[in-house]
C-alpha cells in the first residue's frame, strides 16, 4: 500500500499552492521564470525565447515506459510532453516538439484531465518533461487536479537550465527532480545551446533541486517517491566534458 503523500498536496492544504500560483502569475507579466529572462508580458500573449505565450502547448501524454527503472515500474511513467522550450538544444532528439513547437494549445483544466487520466490508467507518477517555461500553468492544474484525486509523485524532467528563484517558489510542490546536466564547458553549451552561462546555472540548480528533496527515495516496490535524479548526456567526441 502506498502511504507516500506528495508534497503538491500538503501544499495545498496549507494554502501554499494558491501562494504560489499567485506569484508565478505575477512573474508572468515580465517573464523571468527562466535564465533568459526575457521580460516580456507574457499574460498578453508576447512571448520570447520559449515562444509560448499565456497558455501551454502539450505534444502528447501516456504511459511511458523509457524512463529510469525507478519511475517506470510495471505501469509506466505518466509523462507530458509540452511544446517548446527555453534551452532549445540543436540536437534535441524532441526537435520537432522542443524547437518547432509541435503540440496543441491546452486550456489549464486540460492539464489537470491529463493528469487525472494518467493516473488513472496505472501510471505510477506524473513526468512534466520541459517544465520550465510552463510552470504557472502546470500549478494551475494541479490545483484543480487535486480537488479529483490527483495523488501521485510529480517529476520534474527538465534540462537543468533553471531559474533559481523559479525554483525556490517550487519548493514543497516537486516530489522528484529529475535534471539532465549537459555541459560543463562554456563554449560547448553556447554553440550547442545558445547559453553560455549553462555550466554556471545548471550546478546551482542542481544544488537548489538536493537541498529540497534530498537523496532519491523509493517505496518498498521499488518506485521512487521523491529525491533528485541526475541524468547526465555525453555529448559526442567530448568526452573531456564529462
Amino acid at each position: 500500500m502506498n502511504t507516500y503523500i506528495p508534497k503538491y498536496i500538503k501544499a495545498k492544504s496549507r494554502g501554499l499552492l494558491s501562494k504560489k500560483i499567485k506569484q508565478f502569475t505575477a512573474i508572468m507579466t515580465s517573464c523571468t521564470l527562466c535564465p533568459r529572462q526575457c521580460k516580456v508580458n507574457r499574460t498578453k500573449e508576447e512571448k520570447g525565447y520559449c515562444s509560448t505565450g499565456k497558455k501551454a502547448f502539450v505534444s502528447n501524454f501516456s504511459a511511458h515506459f523509457g524512463e529510469e527503472p525507478q519511475l517506470v515500474g510495471d505501469k509506466g511513467s505518466g509523462t507530458i510532453f509540452f511544446s517548446n522550450c527555453n534551452l532549445k538544444c540543436i540536437f534535441c532528439q524532441n526537435y520537432d516538439i522542443s524547437v518547432n513547437g509541435t503540440g496543441q494549445e491546452v486550456e489549464d483544466e486540460s492539464i489537470a484531465s491529463i493528469m487525472l487520466y494518467l493516473q488513472k490508467i496505472g501510471c505510477h507518477n506524473i513526468n512534466l518533461v520541459t517544465p520550465s517555461h510552463v510552470v504557472p500553468q502546470i500549478l494551475k492544474a494541479l490545483d484543480i487536479a487535486v480537488d479529483y484525486g490527483l495523488n501521485i509523485p510529480l517529476v520534474y524532467n527538465c534540462s537543468g537550465y533553471e531559474s533559481i528563484d523559479t525554483l525556490r517558489i517550487l519548493k514543497n510542490i516537486i516530489d522528484i527532480y529529475m535534471p539532465d546536466f549537459k555541459f560543463w564547458e562554456p563554449n560547448i553549451s553556447k554553440i550547442y545551446c545558445h547559453a553560455r552561462d549553462y555550466p554556471q546555472i545548471a550546478r546551482k540548480a542542481v544544488k537548489e533541486m538536493y537541498d529540497q528533496v534530498g537523496d532519491l527515495k523509493v517505496n518498498r516496490a521499488g518506485l521512487a517517491c521523491s529525491g533528485l535524479i541526475v541524468r547526465h548526456l555525453v555529448m559526442p567526441g567530448n568526452l573531456d566534458g564529462t
